[in-house]
């Protein structure tokens, strides 16, 4: 899980994304084959397939966005609306950027266990411009290494295909789990890098943000 998704993609929930032709966009390429293309590339890893979104996703994804272990680190659970929302962004991250959060899939086990993937927040910070990395996975699918090889995956594509120098992630301080992930991808955090979301208000007990990096040149000399 990475907080700083769910900050850029429900703090603009309600802004107008055109998102009936986004769900449009969704249903038909359910209808296609699904397989890497150029606006859409899929990664495969030996456990995993990071895919495109199909409709068939929506169910699966709002019922781990509805869990509240899932969403602990979340400002709250979302709806079925909420979700589709969600997946909305994504699809129009993906042809904005070329790339953006994949859906995970385990072959012959389950068809969408959550997301993996990139992504560019748009908010003000020190360390804006940004591509940063996250991940959610259904709670039945935790403890597995799921998480850390989808990871894996995204960042090599991300430094090879993506021709990204920098990868950041960020989170709450509390949320240990998503900051284990980071660090056994080869992140380091700097505390001096450390920061208040200036979307949340004063206040607010997941203002504080912790941020993480892995350069280029540092992740090459670790595979």
């Amino acid at each position: 899980m990475c907080y700083g998704f769910e900050i850029l993609l429900r703090i603009r929930a309600y802004e107008d994304i055109g998102f009936s032709a986004m769900s449009s966009a969704l249903k038909n390429e359910t209808k296609s084959p699904v397989g890497s293309t150029a606006l859409h590339p899929e990664l495969t890893t030996k456990r995993l397939r990071l895919r495109p979104w199909v409709e068939a996703d929506l169910e699966p994804f709002a019922a781990l966005n509805a869990d509240p272990d899932v969403m602990a680190w979340m400002p709250a659970p979302m709806s079925l609306a909420q979700t589709r929302e969600l997946v909305a962004r994504i699809h129009l991250h993906f042809e904005t950027h070329g790339f953006g959060l994949w859906a995970v899939e385990v072959p012959d086990e389950a068809p969408m266990i959550g997301f993996v993937g990139l992504m560019r927040p748009d908010f003000e910070a020190h360390f804006m411009p940004c591509v940063e990395i996250g991940w959610r996975l259904a709670r039945a699918w935790w403890n597995r290494g799921f998480a850390s090889e989808g990871a894996q995956a995204t960042l090599e594509w991300g430094f090879t295909q993506g021709g990204l120098d920098e990868i950041v992630s960020f989170t709450v301080p509390g949320n240990q789990r998503s900051q284990g992930v980071m660090r056994g991808i080869g992140m380091r955090r700097t505390p001096a890098d450390d920061f208040r979301h200036p979307r949340l208000t004063i206040g607010d007990p997941l203002r504080e943000h912790v941020l993480y990096r892995l350069a280029k040149d540092s992740w090459k000399r670790q595979v």
